[in-house]
């Protein structure tokens, strides 16, 4: 009987971090990916990223459907979208192409992981049910990420307007329904 309690309680505990845990995963990919685009494999990066992108989808979802969502989860999930989807975007964007630009290069990378921030810091102290404030820093930090596709394809240049508008996009003000 004490025993059945006891497995009991321990599969309670493990589905109510099921949402908890894929976030965790987000994170891991994207400091996965970190680490390979310092290593300058770029194309693992990317698809570390893009890994990271479907285990935050999930999160949000499996935490709704299995209602375990939490503060600390809220929390947890925007800490580590700034790693997966500003961090990592912006280094392999730097990486693959705006470090040709030098100090610019450098500061676009920083506004975009800046902008990440105050994104999710902004997101996190309002209760906007229903819709987003600006664009989503997954959304700006996979458009980044599927951009550096296009290097070799378009003008350098381009992909510090592209960084530009992603960051500038986050911080805006604009209204973006929840899917």
């Amino acid at each position: 009987m004490f025993l059945l309690q006891h497995i009991d309680h321990t599969i309670k505990k493990i589905k109510s971090q099921t949402a908890n845990l894929l976030t965790i995963m987000n994170l891991s990919l994207g400091a996965l990916a970190i680490l390979f685009i310092i290593q300058n494999d770029l194309r693992a990066g990317l698809l570390l990223i893009c890994l990271a992108a479907v285990c935050d989808r999930f999160d949000g979802i499996v935490a709704r459907k299995m209602n375990i969502t939490s503060e600390l989860g809220k929390q947890l999930d925007s800490l580590c979208d700034l790693i997966s989807f500003g961090v990592a975007p912006a280094l392999l964007l730097y990486s693959g192409i705006l470090v040709e630009f030098g100090t610019p290069g450098a500061i676009f990378t920083i506004i975009f992981i800046a902008c990440g921030a105050i994104r999710l810091a902004r997101f996190n102290v309002s209760n906007h049910n229903g819709y987003f404030v600006g664009l989503p820093i997954t959304a700006g930090g996979c458009i980044l990420t599927v951009s550096f596709l296009l290097i070799g394809l378009i003008p350098a240049y381009i992909f510090m307007f592209i960084t530009l508008i992603m960051s500038l996009l986050m911080i805006s003000t604009f209204k973006v329904k929840k899917v």
